[in-house]
């Protein structure tokens, strides 16, 4: 007879106290110390799962989702898409909720918009990321300003701005272009070697190549070269790390909650510690040549660090160690090219599938930019040095659309460092709340009745209470993602780039992707999304204006 995994809990201590009565029995005083064992471990567990989440507990007075605190909501949770469980809960219950995971465990999130703007903005630092939730991240993302908390946060934050401010990032948008050039022209060669118009492509393995050259290129000024080569070992370190197969989702599971599991001889665990070693060795490299060979002409971002850092020691001010800065070339490289290739991925994923909004896209870039429609002129760098993003509304929100519609960030999880207050409610120290942006972005309280469909027109008629607190794919306040604007048009650039030279459908022999989001870092396919992409044909090209 098949076991549910909501009784599993009760198995494991049935059995547990089984072994032990029967270890004991061999004593002559066994039956007692059996007694007084089990007696332990039921009042333990009546305590935690029963007296102190109902009677004691100070979050006792938050909305709870119904559920026995034994085992809680985490099977609900493991079993469900990130952020979809509590999406639902919300709706029933509340904007800010209580729920358990296994043994009386407390979790709140919150949806709330006066306490996300106290978490986010009027008191950020109180609420770090807990120590559990960086045990894997840190090791391929190192402690740069991603994971840092406190002093050292604003330190690093205050000394990468430079890096990433708006006429930073306008001066590498000519990186930005001549990738995304790069993509479709190697999409098109491969079509002309196959003597075909018309060719099914799995997106998402090319888009991470993509965004991985240009945060080399724009971000330290390296050509990493994985489009062309995907063998390089920097691209296989990250497909290492962020595999999907059951084995290594276990051991990355395992490892959040016993942190000794990285050391069992797993599969995942060599995969990770290779990758790791990779990315290190990588990361070194790129700090030492900033150090020996910063010119005053160097644009990428680590050369405007590394530069106003020496400005720093020289005026006997505080400046970022080796570490550290070996650190933001860690984050930059993982988060900075996985997260925007698969936002880029679910946009044109969405775009296969409302044919509609991906011909106004294509028709609003021809409009301003025909250019790019015709191959003798499209690679043109005074054109395209020329060319801004920024100016295509519509495409601005069908970008922000897909972001909100399928965040590749789903959600982030605090721990509070002392008493505080959320919504109205006293949260303790050490309270675990989670922002879950999957669950945010489709609330009928700040989106309006239509929250679950994908309409890019939404972003011109926005509900009157609406607030930025509803749009947490970059998070807000101190905390928020640095590399925003950077992520931004780097997406736009991509998708102005293929859809000037590409149609996309879904491809229908597999299955759609969205019933299979996997979440390691980001909210990702579990299979990739492959469409079925043709090349424009002229009178396809002509009909976009009409």
């Amino acid at each position: 007879m098949a076991i549910k995994l909501e009784m599993l809990p009760l198995l494991l201590l049935s059995v547990g106290a089984a072994v032990v009565a029967q270890i004991f029995a061999e004593y002559p005083a066994g039956p007692v110390f059996a007694g007084i064992f089990s007696v332990s471990i039921l009042v333990y567990l009546v305590y935690w799962t029963y007296i102190y989440p109902f009677h004691v507990s100070p979050l006792r007075k938050v909305p709870t989702v119904p559920g026995f605190p034994l085992w809680g909501q985490f099977f609900t949770i493991i079993k469900s898409e990130i952020g979809v469980p509590q999406r639902e809960w919300h709706l029933k219950h509340g904007p800010i909720i209580r729920y358990f995971f296994p043994f009386g465990a407390e979790r709140l999130s919150i949806a709330d918009d006066d306490a996300l703007n106290h978490m986010c903005i009027k008191n950020p630092y109180n609420f770090p990321k807990p120590d559990r939730a960086k045990q894997w991240m840190v090791r391929i993302l190192g402690e740069g300003v991603l994971l840092a908390e406190g002093n050292p946060h604003k330190q690093q934050r205050k000394a990468l701005s430079p890096g990433f401010s708006t006429q930073s990032i306008k001066a590498l948008t000519p990186i930005f272009w001549r990738k995304s050039l790069l993509l479709s022209k190697l999409w098109e060669r491969d079509m002309l070697v196959e003597k075909t118009r018309t060719k099914k492509i799995e997106i998402l393995e090319w888009l991470n190549r993509t965004t991985l050259d240009i945060i080399g290129e724009a971000g330290f000024g390296t050509d990493l070269d994985s489009l062309e080569h995907p063998e390089t070992p920097i691209r296989e370190a990250y497909r290492l790390v962020f595999a999907f197969d059951i084995s290594s989702r276990l051991f990355h599971g395992l490892a959040a909650f016993i942190p000794q599991t990285k050391y069992l001889p797993a599969k995942m665990n060599r995969d990770v510690l290779q990758s790791r070693n990779i990315i290190i060795s990588k990361a070194n490299d790129i700090i030492r040549q900033k150090h020996q060979k910063t010119h005053a002409k160097d644009k990428d971002i680590i050369a405007l660090i590394v530069k106003d850092n020496m400005k720093m020691e020289a005026a006997g001010e505080a400046s970022l160690s080796f570490d550290t800065m070996r650190d933001q070339v860690m984050t930059f490289l993982g988060a900075g090219h996985d997260t925007t290739a698969t936002g880029v991925a679910w946009t044109i994923h969405l775009l296969s599938t409302h044919p509609e909004i991906q011909q106004r896209v294509r028709a609003e870039i021809k409009q301003h930019y025909p250019f790019l429609f015709d191959p003798t002129t499209r690679s043109d760098v005074e054109r395209l040095s020329k060319l801004d993003a920024d100016n295509l509304h519509y495409l601005d929100n069908v970008c922000r659309e897909s972001l909100r519609y399928i965040p590749p960030i789903p959600m982030t999880v605090r721990q509070s460092i002392v008493e505080d207050q959320l919504g109205g409610f006293d949260i303790p120290a050490g309270t675990t709340v989670y922002i879950h942006a999957n669950a945010i972005h489709r609330l009928p309280s700040f989106w309006g009745d239509n929250a679950n469909t994908f309409d890019p027109d939404r972003w011109d008629h926005l509900p009157a209470d609406h607030t930025s607190n509803a749009f947490m794919t970059f998070l807000q306040g101190p905390r928020g993602c640095i590399g925003r604007k950077f992520a931004e048009t780097e997406m736009k650039c991509l998708v102005i780039c293929l859809l000037s030279m590409y149609s996309f459908e879904r491809d229908i022999t597999v299955d759609n992707p969205e019933l299979w989001k996997m979440w390691r870092l980001v909210l990702r396919p579990r299979d990739g999304i492959s469409c079925k992409v043709s090349v424009l044909e002229e009178e396809e090209k002509a009909a976009v204006l009409v």
